[in-house]
């Protein structure tokens, strides 16, 4: 398969690269700055520099012609303030949509978070992220041009992954690790199945094949 993942440099996106890139896959990423490029080669993934805060629907889908499936994995990232968790969480998972219909992909994984709600209450900052990854869910989930899987990870760690997960509609609260949470996007790819389904994800006793296999075409 060919697959373009936005927020190609952020640290899920290149476990992500590497898993499919060991496999075969032709995998692109798409990236903000020219100076991520060489890490993204290492992980055997082609850059792509494209702006999603301030890049054309025209531009996107130009990058993504020709995939087979798009892995939406783009965040603002800590530290940034609430105006950027539109921009990047919400309205860039939303160009890069309207970018796969416009590009005839069908196939449109989108990297959310656990708790995710557009009516989510509070000021604070993750408030905000998790209205803003609510609302990029909920805008994704209404296209019915789109295959789509909305996978919600759990609290994320760097530890090393363990391959064993609890993967369901609902899991209730846990940590996982990014490994895990890339092996699980990689095994949904081959899994058209679990288009559909929005799923929360966190460390289990699953293997990953068995758990995607469980949840597919439910």
């Amino acid at each position: 398969m060919r697959i373009v993942i936005a927020g190609g440099h952020g640290q899920i996106a290149l476990r992500l690269e590497r898993l499919l890139a060991a496999r075969g896959d032709e995998v692109a990423g798409i990236i903000r700055t020219p100076e991520q490029a060489d890490d993204l080669r290492k992980a055997g993934a082609e850059p792509v520099v494209l702006d999603l805060e301030s890049a054309t629907v025209d531009a996107v889908a130009q990058a993504l012609r020709g995939a087979d499936a798009v892995v939406f994995a783009a965040g603002a990232g800590p530290g940034s303030d609430a105006a950027r968790k539109e921009t990047v969480d919400r309205a860039a998972a939303v160009l890069f949509a309207d970018a796969a219909e416009q590009a005839g992909v069908r196939r449109y994984l989108i990297v959310s978070s656990m708790g995710a709600d557009p009516t989510h209450p509070g000021n604070e900052v993750f408030d905000a992220y998790l209205r803003a990854k609510g609302a990029a869910d909920e805008a994704v989930r209404a296209r019915a041009s789109l295959d789509w899987t909305v996978l919600r990870p759990g609290a994320l760690t760097n530890d090393a992954g363990k391959g064993l997960v609890s993967l369901a509609a609902s899991t209730g609260h846990g940590a996982i690790p990014r490994d895990d949470v890339a092996a699980v996007l990689a095994e949904l790819l081959d899994t058209p199945a679990t288009a559909g389904l929005t799923l929360e994800l966190i460390s289990g006793s699953a293997p990953v094949a068995v758990a995607v296999k469980g949840v597919a075409g439910n």
